[in-house]
């Protein structure tokens, strides 16, 4: 791969992590805002919703792994 296109690649995994860092503080804002819920709150429709965005969110942070575009970046 040539090096123009390692820099789209090594521009795009930048983007990418700044978007990680937003999924991971909306992540963690709703996560306090459940933890600091009253527990019959916590139990309720609403409650169980927080938790499964919660959920879905830790699932696309752990699906978005950078490592092996880094390789290509790093030849």
């Amino acid at each position: 791969m040539n090096k123009l296109r390692r820099k789209k690649i090594a521009d795009a995994i930048e983007l990418i992590e700044r978007a990680m860092e937003i999924l991971e503080q909306v992540r963690d804002d709703e996560q306090e805002a459940f933890d600091n819920m009253p527990e019959s709150f916590q139990s309720s429709e609403r409650g169980e919703a927080m938790e499964e965005y919660i959920y879905t969110l830790e699932e696309y942070l752990d699906a978005l792994d950078l490592d092996e575009l880094q390789e290509i970046v790093d030849g």
